[in-house]
C-alpha cells in the first residue's frame, strides 16, 4: 500500500491536518455550527496525537538501537513487516549493524578465549597485577607453583615468601631478578622477569615466574663433571709415569743392594740404598694413593645409564631395611617405614636408587652414635605438586647451616676419612632420573634429605 510509505504518509497526514485546521476556522467564523465545530476540533487533535505517535516511533526504534550499542546489547532485533517502507529500510540497517557488532563481538570473543587457552596453557608462571598488588590474571603454572587455587593479592604470598611479595611489588619494567625460596621439602630458584603496559589509565605489571632449580643444578653438575675430567686426566698424566719410574728404581736398588750383600760391601753403602729404597716405596705408595683418589672421582664422570623400571617403593624399603638391619640393631637404631598410599610405584633405575638411599641411610646412621634414642625414618609419598617423594629422616645432631649449602658440592665432606663424593653421585643419579635431591636440617633435632622425581 502507498500509505505504507513513511514519507507518503507523513504528507497525507499532514495535508489532512492543514484542510482539518482550515475547515475548523472557517466554520469558526462563517457558521454557527457548535456542535460540528467541537468535533472538527477533536478530529484535529486526534490527528496532532497521530502524526506525533507515528513519528515518534522512528525515534523509539532509534533510541533502542542507540543504547543496544550502548549497553552493548546486541542481542536485540528489529521486525521488518515490508520493504517497501522507509520506516522499514531503517529496521533492516538497524539490523545489518548489529548484525556487524554481533560478529566483531564473536572475533573478539574468539581471540579472547585463544588467548586465555594459550595463557592457561603456558608452562611459565604468569600474574598480572596494579601497582597496589590486586590480582587481575593468573595462570594455572602460577596456581601450581604456589599452591593455590585463587589469588586476589599479591600480599596473600606473604606465607609462601615475604622476599617475593617485596620484590614483586617493587620490580620495575624491563627488571630481571632471581629469588631462592627454601622450602622443607624443597629449594626453589625463581627467575622473575616483569612488563608494564597501562589499560584505562591502569598500570598493570605482567610477571612471569619460573623455578629454575633445575637448570641451574643442570648446568653446576656438567661444570663439576667438566673440571674433573680435566683434573683427572691431568693428574693420571702426571702420577702414572711417577708411579712406573719409582717402582722400577725401586726394583733396580733393590737388586744393587743384593748384590753388594753378595759382595761384602761396607754396610754404610748398603744403608744408604736401602734408605733411598725405602724413600722410593713411599713415593710409590703414596702415588698409588693418588692414582685410586682419582680413579675414585672419576665414578662422578662415568654413572651407568639408567635402566627405567616400574616398581613398588615397598620393595625398595624392605630390600633396604634387610640389608642394613644387622648393623641398625647392633647400633639400637629404630627404623621406620611410612608410604602413602601403600601400592605407591616408582618409575626408575631401582638399582641406582638402592645406592643412594642406602648412602643417605649409612650416613643417617652415623649422625645417630650419640643420640640416646636413634631413629631413622623411610618415608614415600605424592608431595603437594604431585611428584613421587622419597625422604630419609634422622634424629641425629643435624647439619650446621654454614655447612648444609655445600654437601652436594664434589671433593667436599665434613668426615675425616670421607671422599666427598657420596652426597654429590647421589645428585648426580638424581639428575640422571630427572629428579632432585635437597636437604633440610635442625642442628641436634633432625636431618632430612628429600628425593623428588
Amino acid at each position: 500500500m502507498v500509505y505504507n510509505n513513511f514519507r507518503i504518509n507523513f504528507i497525507v497526514r499532514t495535508l489532512l491536518l492543514a484542510g482539518s485546521i482550515f475547515a475548523f476556522f472557517y466554520l469558526f467564523f462563517n457558521t454557527e455550527l457548535t456542535m460540528t465545530l467541537v468535533l472538527v476540533g477533536l478530529l484535529i487533535a486526534f490527528q496532532i496525537f497521530a502524526m506525533i505517535h507515528y513519528v515518534d516511533r522512528t525515534n523509539r526504534v532509534l533510541n533502542n538501537f542507540l543504547e543496544s550499542i550502548r549497553y552493548s546489547d546486541f542481542t536485540r532485533t528489529f521486525q521488518v513487516e515490508s520493504l517497501d517502507s522507509s520506516f522499514d529500510k531503517l529496521k533492516k540497517s538497524f539490523n545489518e549493524v548489529i548484525k556487524d557488532f554481533q560478529e566483531v563481538r564473536a572475533e573478539k570473543e574468539e581471540n579472547y578465549y585463544y588467548l586465555q587457552t594459550v595463557i592457561q596453557h603456558i608452562g611459565i608462571s604468569l600474574i598480572a597485577y596494579s601497582k597496589d598488588g590486586k590480582v587481575e590474571l593468573i595462570n594455572n603454572a602460577t596456581k601450581k607453583l604456589f599452591q593455590v587455587r585463587s589469588l586476589n593479592n599479591i600480599q596473600a604470598l606473604n606465607d609462601f615468601s615475604p622476599e617475593l611479595v617485596t620484590k614483586l611489588l617493587s620490580i620495575r619494567h624491563g627488571e630481571n631478578t632471581l629469588i631462592r625460596v627454601q622450602e622443607k621439602d624443597e629449594l626453589l630458584q625463581l627467575a622473575i622477569y616483569a612488563t608494564e603496559f597501562k589499560i584505562h589509565n591502569r598500570t598493570i605489571l605482567l610477571t612471569s615466574i619460573k623455578n629454575i632449580q633445575d637448570e641451574l643444578e643442570e648446568k653446576e653438575m656438567e661444570s663439576w663433571q667438566k673440571l674433573i675430567r680435566v683434573l683427572t686426566h691431568e693428574i693420571m698424566n702426571s702420577i702414572t709415569p711417577i708411579s712406573s719410574l719409582s717402582s722400577t728404581i725401586t726394583m733396580i736398588l733393590k737388586d744393587l743392594s743384593d748384590s753388594l750383600k753378595e759382595k761384602n760391601i761396607a754396610s754404610e753403602d748398603i744403608e744408604t740404598i736401602e734408605e733411598v729404597e725405602g724413600a722410593l716405596q713411599t713415593i710409590h705408595k703414596r702415588t698409588d694413593g693418588l692414582l685410586h683418589f682419582v680413579n675414585t672421582y672419576r665414578d662422578l664422570t662415568k654413572i651407568p645409564t639408567p635402566t627405567f623400571s616400574i616398581f613398588p617403593i615397598s620393595k625398595l624399603f624392605l630390600n633396604i631395611k634387610g640389608l642394613l638391619s644387622e648393623e641398625m640393631k647392633a647400633k639400637g637404631i629404630n627404623c621406620k617405614i611410612n608410604i602413602e598410599p601403600n601400592s605407591l610405584e616408582l618409575s626408575a633405575d631401582e638399582k641406582l636408587i638402592e645406592q643412594v638411599i642406602i648412602n643417605l641411610v649409612k650416613n643417617a646412621m652415623q649422625a645417630l652414635e650419640t643420640k640416646p634414642e636413634p631413629e631413622i625414618q623411610l618415608n614415600a609419598f605424592l608431595n603437594k605438586r604431585g611428584r613421587i617423594t622419597i625422604q630419609v629422616i634422622d634424629n641425629g645432631q643435624g647439619i650446621l647451616p654454614n655447612v648444609l649449602d655445600k654437601i652436594f658440592i664434589p671433593f667436599f665432606t665434613t668426615k675425616p676419612q670421607g671422599s666427598g663424593i657420596g652426597l654429590s653421585l647421589s645428585k648426580q643419579i638424581l639428575r640422571l632420573h630427572g629428579g632432585n635431591i635437597s636437604a633440610y636440617s635442625e642442628p641436634d633435632t633432625m636431618t632430612k634429605f628429600t628425593l623428588t622425581f
